[in-house]
């Protein structure tokens, strides 16, 4: 009877070891930059979620299931950005040709209003729509993912869901990168989150294990009931409670009343080229839309990568863009973003038509103070996805600043989001990446902030070409425009198109913002002879692409800016 009980307890640690999986250290992760594969390829910012991703396509998912399952994994293994407290966009094709948009960006809760983090001078007070509750817009990916998922997803969603749920329950080895940023906000989470934080602990090194029990219990919520498990419910609960907590506005109303929206993707030109991007409350399509069509009556090619005259042509055109983001922009559901006359091919003829190639225009600063230099900002993520019948997806998901608002749901897991500094604050004030925004992109309850996210889907003679797009706050729409010019103009491989030194012109403030040692002296000194204020920056947006070659194979690549980024496909 002994023997017999010992038979028993071992089967049963059997199976909680099989269940308990033993996770995986950094140096054993695959985080190739680059990899051509010949039936489908995830890109994102994590070897974990990217395989995630690879296994569900492997399981007969297409590349919505695909994507629902990365970006949950990505709450669990990227939470300083890929995190179900934020939102996103999503730009789609189908393998038949057939095109959609997603935006399932945060929204402003119904009591915002225009002046809430100015004091009674008029002045912005510091910090206030950056960091704590009141920073926080209402998330928008649990409920974009599931509309995706309900339109478009062939598996189960509880099968779609399960990884994260895992690695959140299991834990998982985290690698250098992140233990260096959990490192560098140690302090702002001792100030904002609770006792229950798995986030906080002397000092975090490679290969630490990360366990994260109440994410997966607020998994496990979403798995059981769906949109319901995270917009109402214990969730709803945990939410509403930390903002009281914490004098946040965000209501178990407005978690009820959120809702993505299925909109048009803006469509446009350049020689045999389609692209396919985002709509407003997205700035990322306009402007790149605007861009693609001023480069086209230039020879780039002859112009040569990199050099002098290309990159003054593309910075001159950067900066007539920005300017009229700065303008237009803003949630068109609440202003009426002029699209057809910005992407005029009449208009932005005439916008370039004092463009000189002897001399850089000069940005017009009154109608700001001063300005904040440019803000290197990764926090943002994108992750490109092709499966095997051809469908493709790009999606850029944000809670803005690294770990948002730095505020952890007390029970819940999760970090919020700090997007209500991505309204324009006070009009004409630069916010903290930079960018100047007008009446158009006011703070009003309800109404979704402007943002720079760029998700792209290019076609070349009517089929699928490349599928790309990147974190990066403002640096985003440029990173976008050169990757596709470098493949198309100067017919790079896509690794080294992503991999090239990039520049930046975002009108104001007024200077080119180069990557450190990416351009030589002799180019340098040629901008400045041009009337260039030059800056550099140790890096800028991170892109993450998929190529279809023309053989058929897809190319990914990852960007070598990011170690964590991964390339991984079958």
């Amino acid at each position: 009877m002994r023997n017999v009980h010992l038979i028993i307890t071992f089967i049963v640690f059997l199976g909680f070891i099989s269940c308990r999986q033993i996770p995986i250290a950094p140096a054993e992760y695959a985080s190739p930059k680059s990899a051509i594969e010949d039936n489908a390829m995830v890109v994102s910012p994590h070897p974990l979620s990217s395989q995630v991703g690879v296994d569900i396509l492997k399981q007969g998912g297409n590349a919505i299931d695909a994507t629902v399952a990365v970006h949950f994994a990505m709450a669990v293994v990227f939470p300083r950005a890929g995190n179900i407290g934020g939102g996103g966009f999503m730009v789609l094709r189908e393998a038949d040709g057939a095109i959609a948009a997603l935006d399932y960006r945060e929204k402003a809760p119904a009591t915002a209003f225009r002046d809430m983090y100015l004091d009674s001078l008029g002045n912005i007070i510091d910090g206030l729509s950056t960091k704590g509750h009141l920073a926080s817009g209402v998330p928008g990916t649990v409920d974009g993912l599931i509309r995706a998922h309900q339109r478009y997803g062939q598996l189960d969603f509880a099968k779609l869901i399960q990884p994260a749920i895992d690695l959140a329950r299991n834990g998982f080895a985290i690698t250098q990168t992140e233990a260096d940023r959990l490192n560098r906000y140690m302090e702002d989470f001792a100030k904002y989150n609770k006792d229950d934080s798995p986030f906080i602990k002397e000092r975090w090194q490679e290969g630490d294990i990360l366990i994260q029990e109440n994410l997966a219990k607020t998994l496990r919520r979403i798995k059981k009931k769906g949109r319901a498990g995270f917009y109402g419910g214990k969730t709803a609960d945990y939410i509403t409670a930390e903002m009281k907590m914490g004098n946040g506005i965000i209501t178990k109303e407005d978690l009820a009343n959120y809702k993505a929206t299925w909109r048009t993707p803006l469509t446009g030109h350049y020689k045999n080229y389609r692209v396919i991007s985002m709509p407003p409350s997205s700035s990322g399509g306009v402007a790149l839309l605007q861009l693609m069509e001023m480069m086209e009556p230039y020879p780039l090619s002859e112009y040569g990568f990199h050099s002098p005259e290309s990159i003054h042509l593309m910075a001159e055109a950067e900066r007539r863009v920005y300017a009229d983001r700065a303008e237009y922009m803003g949630d068109m559901d609440f202003y009426p973003v002029p699209i057809d006359s910005l992407t005029d091919s009449v208009y932005l003829a005439r916008r370039m038509a004092d463009y000189s190639p002897d001399t850089v225009s000069i940005s017009d600063s009154t109608k700001a103070g001063s300005f904040k230099l440019l803000k290197e900002s990764f926090e943002t993520t994108h992750t490109s996805i092709v499966d095997v019948e051809g469908n493709a997806v790009s999606v850029t998901t944000t809670i803005n600043s690294n770990f948002g608002s730095k505020v952890l749901v007390h029970g819940g897991g999760f970090f919020l989001n700090n997007e209500m500094d991505d309204f324009s604050s006070k009009p004409g004030v630069p916010n903290q990446f930079g960018l100047i925004g007008a009446e158009a992109n006011a703070i009003q309850g309800g109404k979704r902030m402007l943002s720079s996210m760029t998700p792209t889907i290019v076609e070349k003679d009517g089929e699928l070409f490349l599928v790309l797009g990147a974190p990066g706050g403002s640096t985003i729409i440029t990173a976008v425009f050169q990757v596709i010019m470098n493949t198309i103009a100067f017919d790079m491989p896509l690794d080294e198109a992503v991999e090239a030194s990039r520049f930046h012109h975002q009108w104001l403030p007024d200077m080119l913002t180069l990557e450190r040692d990416g351009f030589d002296q002799e180019t340098q000194e040629a901008l400045k002879a041009l009337g260039h204020a030059l800056r550099e920056v140790n890096r800028m947006a991170v892109i993450k692409a998929v190529k279809r070659l023309e053989n058929g194979q897809l190319h990914g690549a990852a960007d070598p800016r990011n170690p964590d980024d991964t390339a991984l496909g079958y």
